[in-house]
């Protein structure tokens, strides 16, 4: 068959009534190719974050805060209002920017070496103030744009560019887990971990995200969604691999659910 002419029953089929839309980019996306290593949660949860705004219908009044690391390119996708902080100072930008715009909803976006390593004062006295904004917290165990370091959330034994024997816990400490260190601040209103290697994760983590936005507009605290994710460039393993991982280590290490959920 011809090209033009398959290209012509293509374009005939897909204009019939036989097809229904099951799905549509959120507006709220930039309609832009996301750059992420192949097989990157980073791309997922900022499409999930966006379709909780579009559904909400809150645009406008939406703030995000994205610092050093692989989430700053955030603002590169999300068709909002984005402000870029300092490695590890997105809790105290928003903490700025709640406080003086305390009608919008407002959000920080962190990996989990930007937060629970520079950026871990700045999170623990946001939250213990209970300042009223979402802190969505990416956890893949290493620092991704840097080239693989250890974290702070490292596993045991985990390999790292600077750990290539695995961590030592008896050196490095345990891996530090931050939503049940946060949980016990009395700022913290809700605080949950979710995970996007499954369709029953992801649509685990959109309700969380959810609710945490809704939380917001009862002015009681902060809430915080830690989302397991992965780095399949610095782990050095397929996508596939990586869920394995997930599976297999990562939620052994990191259990899944609410932490901490409103009285």
């Amino acid at each position: 068959m011809e090209t033009n002419q398959a290209t012509d029953i293509l374009a005939t089929n897909l204009n019939t009534d036989e097809y229904e839309m099951v799905y549509e980019k959120p507006k709220t996306l930039v309609d832009v190719a996301m750059h992420y290593c192949p097989g990157c949660a980073h791309s997922l949860v900022h499409k999930l974050i966006m379709e909780v705004v579009e559904e909400m219908d809150i645009q406008e009044q939406t703030i995000g805060v994205a610092p050093v690391g692989c989430s700053v390119f955030a603002y590169d996708y999300m068709n909002i209002d984005m402000q870029e902080a300092a490695h590890g100072r997105a809790c105290a930008v928003a903490t700025a920017i709640r406080r003086l715009m305390p009608d919008k909803y407002v959000f920080t976006y962190q990996g989990d070496g930007d937060l629970a390593a520079i950026g871990i004062g700045e999170t623990i006295h946001a939250i213990n103030r209970g300042e009223n904004f979402l802190i969505v917290f990416m956890n893949n165990a290493v620092y991704g744009m840097t080239s693989g370091q250890m974290a702070p959330t490292t596993l045991p034994n985990m390999w790292s560019t600077t750990t290539p024997c695995g961590r030592d816990t008896s050196f490095y400490g345990e891996p530090i887990k931050v939503s049940e260190l946060i949980s016990q601040l009395p700022g913290a209103i809700y605080v949950t971990r979710q995970v996007v290697n499954s369709a029953n994760g992801v649509r685990r983590t959109k309700k969380a995200l959810q609710n945490a936005f809704k939380y917001q507009k009862t002015h009681k605290g902060t809430c915080f969604v830690e989302v397991i994710g992965n780095c399949p460039s610095n782990w050095k393993m397929t996508p596939v691999e990586c869920s394995d991982f997930i599976d297999d280590e990562m939620i052994k290490a990191y259990p899944l659910g609410d932490v901490k959920v409103p009285k």
